[in-house]
């Protein structure tokens, strides 16, 4: 009963053999995933997905940090306003202090839009915050919104573990093979504060190699072993966390 709350299955990774990656992710135990935009030019492909898979791809529409284009921004929003019964989720959005250092007010601005329109459509929030994790969250509890999710969190855990007080979930990526600090983080939050997430085809298992959503059993062996709980007791937490979070 695994859930993927983060990848991008319209990339263009997916272009030639899509159905077999689904096929994959069933017979791993993937029972949803949820495939998140980052343009305006990637809702259509997603949208063609979820209505390919019904009940099993769902949707979230965001806007990439450094898309900075006034008039794309504005048709991402007209498209969720109108679609909001077909969303799962507005994201990912958030913060990139990493690819985008200069235009941190306009990144700041444009993250406050985003959290308002979360809150008026009552929608769940999935926040990208690299290299900003701090700088997010403090965003964040000065503009709340009603449900939150940190996707991939890089910061510290100090501030993770502020968020958490605040109601925040965490989403944890396939790359925590590979990350001493995913490590760290998942060791400090609770148990019932985690989702996992695959982010794919990116923070795969091995370095250069394409992320799939099957990869998903990963993440959960790594967090059972952390926390030190079956892993069919894990599952069971992560999966209500994630369905009473998300209205799939």
């Amino acid at each position: 009963m695994l859930i993927d709350v983060h990848c991008h299955l319209q990339d263009e990774a997916f272009k030639e053999d899509l159905e077999k990656v689904i096929q994959k992710a069933k017979d791993a135990g993937v029972r949803a995933v949820i495939t998140s935009t980052q343009n305006f030019s990637e809702i259509p492909e997603a949208l063609r997905i979820t209505t390919r898979y019904p009940n099993y791809v769902y949707l979230a529409v965001g806007c990439s940090p450094t898309l900075f284009d006034r008039r794309e921004v504005e048709e991402i929003k007209e498209f969720i306003r109108e679609n909001k019964d077909r969303i799962a989720g507005i994201g990912e959005v958030g913060l990139d202090y990493y690819w985008e250092k200069n235009r941190r007010e306009l990144q700041v601005e444009l993250f406050k839009e985003w959290i308002a329109l979360a809150n008026q459509l009552n929608l769940p929030l999935i926040v990208h915050s690299r290299s900003a994790g701090k700088y997010a969250i403090e965003l964040l509890l000065s503009n709340p919104p009603g449900k939150v999710v940190m996707h991939a969190f890089d910061g510290k855990t100090g501030w993770a573990k502020i968020g958490e007080e605040a109601g925040f979930k965490f989403s944890i990526p396939t790359s925590i093979a590979l990350s001493r600090q995913k490590e760290k983080l998942v060791e400090h939050l609770k148990i019932g504060s985690i989702m996992l997430e695959t982010d794919s085809p990116c923070l795969g298992v091995l370095q250069g190699e394409r992320n799939e959503p099957g990869n998903l059993k990963y993440v959960l062996e790594n967090v059972s072993q952390i926390k030190k709980l079956p892993i069919q007791e894990a599952e069971k937490i992560i999966t209500k966390t994630t369905l009473d979070f998300f209205s799939l």
